[in-house]
């Protein structure tokens, strides 16, 4: 058999085999090991440090409510409630069992101060969030969500959640966008009245560096996201 016989006989054979020749050598093998090891790759959220602490939140179960609005807080503020109460009646779990966290940002996000704040900056803060107290129909002089009296159906509600482990995330962007607001109106500086609304924050609050940058964050470190609130 001559030589060009032996080629095409061998070509034939592989072929058969569903294997393609390249100067004599198979390659389908060598592919098919490529293909196999870009098949094993999988898509993985990067993590971040300033990230770490949705981690150290104790809880089997985690839940995070993205708020943008003053009545959505509210409603969260609910929400969040009922979730302790079935999750304590149903199956037994106590508050250190449930990781729930609170993003305040956009209108939503001067709830996130205490009531020092308010009492200074209530008329600010009202107007921001297109805001009235419930009982006086005016801007409110207090955070409603968190002071007991204050005539709003969730009253007290937010200190009673605080005081069961409610985390709160409090949008940085947004805080600085209301300390320019506040400044411009008082003829004060912007970073003194923002250094001073990040240091009156609730209990349990922190500053995020943007709450749609938390909600996502929280999302990737397994915690169920609530919207639509």
């Amino acid at each position: 058999m001559t030589e060009k016989a032996v080629r095409l006989a061998r070509r034939s054979f592989f072929s058969r085999l569903g294997i393609v020749t390249i100067l004599g050598a198979p390659t389908a093998v060598a592919a098919a090991a490529r293909a196999g090891s870009a098949g094993d790759s999988h898509w993985q959220a990067a993590r971040h440090d300033q990230d770490d602490w949705l981690d150290k939140v104790p809880g089997q179960h985690r839940l995070v409510f993205d708020t943008t609005m003053a009545d959505g807080l509210g409603m969260a503020l609910q929400f969040a409630g009922n979730y302790y109460t079935a999750n304590k009646n149903d199956y037994g779990l106590g508050d250190n069992d449930l990781a729930v966290l609170i993003i305040v940002r956009h209108k939503s996000t001067s709830f996130g101060y205490n009531n020092t704040m308010w009492a200074k900056y209530g008329k600010h803060f009202a107007e921001h969030a297109n805001f009235t107290d419930p009982k006086t129909k005016e801007a409110p002089s207090v955070n409603v969500y968190v002071t007991a009296d204050s005539g709003s159906a969730q009253a007290g509600r937010m200190d009673g959640l605080l005081k069961r482990g409610l985390q709160l995330g409090v949008c940085k962007m947004a805080t600085r966008n209301i300390a320019g607001m506040i400044s411009r109106a008082a003829g004060t500086s912007q970073d003194a009245v923002f250094d001073e609304l990040s240091q009156n924050l609730l209990s349990n609050a922190r500053l995020v560096p943007a709450g749609i940058v938390a909600v996502n964050r929280a999302q990737e470190r397994g915690y169920t996201i609530v919207h639509g609130i």
